[in-house]
């Protein structure tokens, strides 16, 4: 993959694909965030999203003058910042490897992209059935893998030395000693880059031992596919807006580097990829915390030094909608408070003491009274990026929602109702549980979620909440 001139840091490529599945970016927001990643050090942009029918399932087919035109005018806003831009194509749901036609066809689907000023692509042979499809292709090849081996490596030679190719594998991730990865980099020039993502799909960790095993493998470095912030298919009820971590101080030694791929919403993809870019610039030194701080303050904020109110009303909702293959820890302070008043309740309910349930009520009123102001005024306020939050708007609604929960459960304790009047409890609390199940975003991890059912004594199905009867297998 041919990076560009852009400053800083110790990777060779430093960037982000746009290879998610669900609708691509518009042109005016692709254009912004490549002058927004080159601003910041990063080098190279893939245009390849799942959905661009004329990348996957109609490859085949040539663009028209004006998606030329959008593609000459990314390429020359990439040159102006230092960012480099590459071209991804997916032909394998219907490309027949044996077919000389259709090589040709994809060849002349490249040239034509090279003829605006892409200079790199990306042979994308990733979600694919594992076994061939078409009679001939059996016939021609012993299995998938030497069908892609032959391919990639055709394609490699036929756009010549004035391009570079990047491989996406049909097996791309794991530990990085895998059978078909050897067998399709021992037919590849050590010039082609292969895509990787780690021990996952979406990994928590990449670890340099692992990059070191796909080296011995592969006889080449690992470029990392990074599946973060991306936010599509089973993961499209959460928003990753938290910061890049768990990737191994290392890694510039044994990769090429990384290229991140961000959610279908632009403007919110703005706050981790300002992470990764961060540590893309100096791993050693990087603070994820302070990064994402910083973050927000550039994203979220009002223009001023320290980003202002916009600013700390999404740096605490962000604190509440952590979840993703990087966080386990979620909403940690929503959820030591909650702790805290369940283990009052249970006490209160055994004991009739009720003076340790109304210090931890008021905590929580107080807790969520911090969260319903934030969320009032990124919802309601004149907020600086507007676009922003729009893009947020259903898990912030959900944040409101659930800060509301809290505040009804607070003042229940302080009014006496709980533990005592669990009727009124449970007929107070059940509408919201009901509620946020409905919408299904997740904010504030597992943990308002178990609060409220353990409040209301309530079994959660999918599409039902069942009362606890109080049997069980035991």
């Amino acid at each position: 993959m041919v990076e560009g001139e852009g400053s800083g840091g110790p990777f060779a490529v430093r960037g982000v694909i746009e290879g998610f599945y669900g609708h691509p970016w518009t042109h005016a927001q692709r254009l912004d965030l490549v002058r927004f990643i080159g601003q910041r050090g990063m080098n190279t942009f893939v245009y390849g999203p799942k959905d661009d029918l004329l990348v996957r399932r109609r490859w085949h087919e040539p663009y028209g003058a004006e998606a030329l035109s959008r593609l000459d005018e990314l390429v020359g806003v990439g040159a102006e910042v230092g960012v480099a831009i590459g071209y991804a194509i997916s032909p394998g749901l219907s490309i027949r490897y044996s077919s000389e036609a259709d090589r040709a066809r994809l060849l002349s689907k490249l040239e034509q992209v090279a003829d605006v000023g892409v200079t790199s692509f990306a042979l994308l042979l990733d979600d694919l059935p594992p076994a061939l499809t078409h009679d001939e292709d059996r016939l021609a090849y012993a299995d998938i893998a030497e069908a892609h081996a032959a391919l990639a490596s055709a394609v490699a030679t036929d756009i010549g030395s004035e391009q570079r190719l990047v491989v996406c594998p049909l097996v791309y991730h794991g530990r990085g000693d895998e059978p078909y990865l050897a067998r399709l980099a021992a037919t590849l020039d050590p010039r082609v880059d292969i895509l990787w993502t780690g021990r996952s799909i979406c990994s928590p960790v990449l670890e340099a031992d692992d990059a070191r095993r796909f080296i011995a493998t592969a006889g080449r470095p690992p470029l990392y596919w990074d599946n973060y912030p991306v936010n599509d298919v089973a993961m499209i009820w959460e928003l990753h807006i938290g910061p890049y971590q768990g990737r191994d101080v290392e890694l510039p030694a044994v990769s090429r580097g990384i290229l991140a791929n961000p959610m279908e919403l632009p403007e919110a993809s703005k706050i981790p990829l300002a992470t990764v870019a961060d540590y893309l610039a100096d791993p050693e030194h990087y603070d994820p915390e302070m990064s994402l701080m910083r973050a927000i303050r550039q994203v979220a904020g009002d223009g001023s030094p320290d980003g202002g109110q916009d600013a700390s009303a999404f740096g605490m909702f962000s604190d509440n909608v952590r979840s993703s293959c990087l966080c386990e820890d979620d909403a940690i302070t929503v959820t030591s408070t909650l702790l805290a008043f369940s283990v009052a309740a249970d006490e209160a309910a055994e004991t009739g003491v009720v003076g340790r349930l109304h210090g931890a009520a008021t905590d929580l009123r107080g807790l969520s009274t911090q969260l319903l102001t934030a969320a009032d005024h990124l919802l309601r306020g004149e907020v600086a990026n507007s676009t922003l939050i729009d893009e947020c708007r259903p898990w912030i609604e959900a944040f409101e929602l659930g800060a509301a929960a809290m505040s009804r459960a607070a003042e229940l304790a302080l009014d006496g109702h709980l533990p005592a009047d669990h009727e009124r409890v449970a007929t107070t609390l059940l509408p919201f549980l009901a509620d946020l199940r409905r919408r299904r975003v997740r904010v504030f991890g597992d943990a308002l979620d178990m609060f409220l059912a353990e409040m209301t004594d309530t079994h959660i199905r999918p599409g039902r909440l069942l009362p606890i009867d109080g049997g069980g297998d035991l």
